[in-house]
């Protein structure tokens, strides 16, 4: 029996990530995505898997291949799933027969399509599309060929781009968004028909939901003049399924998505807020009826938001957060992050108490429900476990872990179990906080620490497995962690308080925790470590400018410097004045004094900067300039720049680039935060 060992940075490559559990109509089969990181060319690949949900088999694959398939869903008689595949090198529509057999490529579209939905009837499928207006329209459901592509390559890098949209930059796409917009077609499932497309404009559109008579789909979009001036504004409209010009069903100040409709289709059920407190307002559950009209809040009373707000970086994929409606009718189902754990609520139609369906300390990340609305299939995550399917049975309240699909490094690793802390604030607010003890820990010794903070700020720590954490663990370091104000889980007035107060109270948060953390007995405060990605990037910024408390800092795709930060951004055009409240040509002053590299002068912890250079969303001139600056002042510095990467480089990042990122962290840390190799119990 080989003996067990702490988890290393390289372990990220035998890691399994499942998502989207898709729970068949009759309950009794549940379809997953499993992706694995393929151990030749170090890149993902995706498949679908079934499992029985009364857990009397195995998981067995539905696909295969060494591309990416992924959103399986189940026609209504179960009898087939579609799902999306980029076998055929764009992303299209597929269909295979439940009980077996070759998969059917259902579309052809030039841009690839996704998000596919059945109509009732199970005859078609919506989907989603992107369409460039330069695209001739005889040829939108031709695949680009070889030739087309060079074409369009060459075009961008001989061309000039003409940019006349106010957003023009997406971390997703690694740089300008371009000219195409996404649109729904309806596809007849036969495939004897070219697919239809059902909405225009210059406008995308996203979130499509059939109407229970099929003959109208509801849809997410924001239809203004000019979108991108007030990018906060989506409304839901209709549109025939058939095509025609769509109605606007809301009359949105704030966001309106996730469209579903109630089985009489008398009422349309969203998620979405109208921004009473700007950019940070919890998002709540609404009814409007499907004709249109007055929208009725249904939750109130219920002091959270809407959908899983858990940070981490052990999950790859897309699940359902909700609403989902009840095939009864009654009760609508969702997701919402609660004071460290994202658990399953449930609301009446009516509106009323928001009732807690299934929890537990832990992360519920996506489900769904069977045909007779007692049967749910979930994916969940511990801080013991990476992602797992399970089932939930309303009644007698049965629940079974049905997967164990990381079980074999599991069984190989020591893992490190976070102690939860209840501390107070400054202010005298009861605070929550983790710590995790390096592995090998001995009673009575003290180990050096390492602050995470994470990003957002509108996130939350809490109940899910971390790898990174736990990578620092198994390196000897106690890992502490919180939720400073400004993150979700907490409520509305604490989600609100960061907003003009980026480095204030936040800061306090952080300070007063890592205060009360250090009191514990095995926490050497004289070595302590910080670091943390985007919002915690800049937190880890400001940090440093303001305590010499940290021995080593490492700053991850930060902001350093708000004036320079707004309009180079994905969303830095609206991100300034909605955080920190101004803009560089009224509020120069304001943004600067919220700006850690005005206090640069400051710094004395050594400090590691961590970017992407493709990052669109926290750009790399940031990090740039707090190196720059650092160095002309003589500060130990270093920049760590990660080619073809974005925001996402720790969450679902190229997994070699990833590895070096968890590398570089260590290295940084074991330079400057001292451990002696007799106070553990396993060597390191």
């Amino acid at each position: 029996m080989t003996a067990k060992r702490g988890m290393n940075s390289e372990d990220l490559y035998k890691m399994i990530f499942v998502s989207d559990p898709q729970m068949s109509p009759d309950g009794k089969q549940i379809a997953y995505v499993k992706t694995v990181i393929d151990e030749k060319t170090k890149e993902y690949r995706s498949t679908i898997w079934v499992v029985p949900a009364d857990g009397s088999g195995k998981p067995r694959p539905f696909t295969s291949g060494p591309k990416r398939d992924t959103s399986p869903r189940w026609s209504p008689d179960g009898t087939n799933l579609a799902f999306v595949s980029d076998r055929t090198d764009e992303k299209q529509v597929w269909i295979m027969d439940t009980s077996g057999g070759e998969g059917l490529q259902l579309t052809s579209m030039r841009r690839g399509a996704s998000n596919p939905v059945w109509s009732p009837d199970g005859k078609k499928i919506c989907f989603t599309a992107q369409v460039n207006p330069e695209d001739p329209l005889d040829e939108l459901q031709k695949p680009l060929d070889e030739k087309a592509k060079e074409a369009e390559k060459k075009k961008k890098l001989e061309e000039p781009t003409l940019v006349t949209r106010l957003k023009m930059k997406s971390d997703a796409a690694m740089g300008l968004i371009g000219n195409s917009r996404s649109h729904l077609f309806v596809q007849p499932v036969c495939g004897k028909e070219p697919a239809k497309q059902i909405t225009s404009g210059d406008f995308d559109h996203f979130g499509p939901a059939w109407s229970p008579d099929g003959n109208y789909i509801a849809f997410c979009a924001n239809r203004q003049k000019d979108p991108d001036r007030d990018p906060w504004i989506v409304d839901i409209f209709t549109v025939q399924s058939d095509g025609g010009e769509p109605t606007k069903i809301t009359d949105s100040k704030g966001p309106s998505t996730s469209p579903a409709w109630t089985p009489d289709g008398q009422y349309i059920i969203y998620a979405g807020h109208k921004r009473e407190y700007g950019s940070a307002t919890l998002t709540k559950i609404w009814k409007v009826p499907s004709e249109g009209g007055e929208s009725v809040l249904l939750t109130g009373s219920f002091d959270r938001s809407v959908g899983d707000s858990m940070a981490g970086d052990s999950h790859f994929g897309q699940s359902e957060n909700g609403p989902i409606i009840s095939p009864d009718g009654r009760t609508i189902y969702f997701l919402a992050s609660d004071s460290g754990n994202t658990s399953l609520f449930a609301v009446p139609l009516e509106g009323g108490d928001v009732d807690l369906v299934l929890g537990g300390k832990r992360q519920i990340f996506g489900f769904t429900i069977d045909g007779s609305g007692t049967t749910f299939a979930i994916a969940l995550s511990t801080p013991t476990i990476p992602g797992d399917i399970g089932v939930f049975q309303k009644g007698p309240s049965k629940e079974c872990l049905l997967t164990a699909e990381n079980k074999e490094l599991l069984e190989e690793v020591y893992l490190s179990e976070p102690e939860p802390l209840d501390f107070k604030s400054k202010d005298g607010q009861d605070r929550l906080g983790w710590v995790m003890k390096p592995i090998g820990y001995q009673k009575g010794k003290k180990y050096p620490a390492i602050l995470e903070i994470h990003g957002g700020p509108a996130s939350m720590y809490g109940c899910n497995f971390f790898f990174e954490f736990q990578v620092l663990a198994a390196k000897g370091y106690t890992v502490l962690y919180t939720n400073p104000r400004g993150g979700e889980g907490f409520g509305q007035e604490f989600l609100h308080a960061v907003i003009g107060d980026y480095g204030g109270m936040d800061y306090e948060d952080l300070m007063t925790w890592i205060d009360f953390a250090a009191c514990h007995d095995l926490i050497d405060e004289s070595n302590l470590g910080v670091t943390g990605g985007s919002y915690g990037g800049f937190m880890t910024n400001w940090i440093v400018g303001h305590t010499d408390k940290f021995k080593a800092a490492v700053t991850q795709r930060s902001i350093s410097n708000w004036i320079s930060f707004h309009g180079v951004s994905d969303i830095g055009y609206t991100f300034t004045e909605t955080q920190i409240l101004g803009n560089p040509w009224k509020d120069y002053d304001l943004l600067w004094k919220h700006s850690p590299l005005a206090y640069v002068e400051n710094v004395t912890t050594p400090i590691l900067i961590i970017h992407a250079e493709k990052d669109q969303r926290c750009p790399i001139e940031q990090g740039e300039q707090f190196y720059v600056a650092l160095k002309k002042l003589g500060k130990e510095a270093e920049m760590a720049r990660f080619p073809e990467s974005n925001h996402e480089l720790s969450r679902s990042g190229k997994p070699v680039l990833r590895v070096h990122r968890l590398n570089q962290i260590l290295r940084w840390f074991d330079a400057h935060l001292q451990k002696n190799q007799e106070d553990y119990d396993l060597p390191l």
